[in-house]
């Protein structure tokens, strides 16, 4: 196999207006990211096509004609691809988050509607199903949008379950979730989701958390100081992966995020989490672009209804890329 000769994706903002300055050029991008090996119908799967003068795909198997747009969080748009994908840039390369009035002023959307469903659709792809669960040394417990509350009787506030990697380097990937009650049925569904089993689980020693438990994983509980004492002296990984996230959303936003559009933005938090060492904000945008791909359509009343609709499964012949990859090819197609 020949060594790549360029990156997979723009490492500036210069370089996505210089690589995408032609809507044709946008289309042919998400073409080799839903199809890196070549086209293949989602109809029936057949490996050969030809592209139709609308710029679609025919299939040769079937006669389907298919869009590289169809069946994702794409589908059906009637906006420029450019300014897809200025969004998708502007998003993760904002440390503190963009919001829907930035985005509509950043690219001149005509409606702010337009840019509120747009985020929310890539959100709606930052955490896939299926993804590499923690393993290892995992500290678990549970808090509070806002900050941790003595006990867990008290529903005032989000409610939300945090599990962390720690490692001799330190914190590694994380995983948040909304849960609606801290008992054992939703923390053992939390710990199975997000933790490989035969991981040594670190916790408090809160009653709950040994039935969750079971046997599935090895069960360190570090004894509290005192009754009611905060808990960042007895796991300060999840104590520092709370505080980044509460700050994150707290911090520009001020607190002004529904519940039910919470679990949107604890996805892009957890998103740029685990994302925080790339070498290159070009990496992320890359990764998000593969998934938006590899998603499936969201339609603007279940983003107003729930704030996001995780999809249960990929597109079909669709792997989102895990890595930036490199590819060979020309200067300002380095893709083909």
């Amino acid at each position: 196999m020949p060594v790549p000769a360029r990156p997979a994706y723009p490492n500036s903002y210069a370089d996505l207006r210089l690589w995408f300055d032609e809507e044709w050029k946008c289309l042919d991008y998400l073409d080799w990211l839903r199809w890196p090996n070549g086209f293949r119908c989602p109809a029936c799967a057949h490996a050969h096509g030809w592209r139709a003068p609308d710029a679609r795909w025919r299939c040769a198997g079937c006669g389907k004609r298919v869009s590289a747009l169809a069946g994702t969080i794409f589908h059906g748009t009637r906006t420029s691809l450019f300014v897809w994908f200025s969004a998708a840039w502007l998003l993760v390369n904002s440390k503190t988050g963009l919001s829907a009035s930035q985005l509509h002023r950043e690219t001149e959307l005509g409606s702010l509607q337009t840019a509120w469903a747009m985020l929310h659709r890539y959100r709606s792809v930052m955490v896939q199903p299926g993804r590499d669960r923690l393993r290892g040394n995992v500290e678990v417990d549970v808090s509070y949008l806002g900050g941790s509350v003595p006990g867990r009787g008290a529903l005032s506030r989000v409610l939300f379950a945090v599990a962390v990697e720690v490692d001799a380097d330190g914190l590694g990937r994380a995983r948040v979730a909304v849960i609606p009650a801290a008992g054992t049925a939703q923390l053992a569904a939390f710990l199975l989701d997000s933790v490989e089993p035969g991981s040594r689980v670190v916790t408090h020693d809160w009653s709950a958390y040994p039935a969750g438990i079971r046997d599935r994983y090895a069960h360190v509980a570090r004894p509290t100081l005192t009754p009611g004492a905060p808990t960042r002296q007895v796991l300060p990984a999840v104590r520092r992966v709370v505080f980044q996230a509460n700050r994150w959303l707290m911090g520009p936003r001020q607190g002004a995020v529904s519940a039910e559009h919470l679990p949107a933005y604890v996805d892009e938090w957890v998103f740029r989490f685990n994302r925080r060492h790339s070498v290159s904000r070009g990496q992320l945008f890359y990764a998000l672009l593969g998934y938006a791909v590899a998603g499936q359509p969201v339609t603007y009343q279940s983003l107003l209804k729930t704030g996001r609709t995780r999809p249960g499964a990929v597109a079909a012949g669709v792997v989102p890329p895990a890595e930036a990859a490199t590819q060979a090819g020309s200067p300002l197609l380095p893709w083909r």
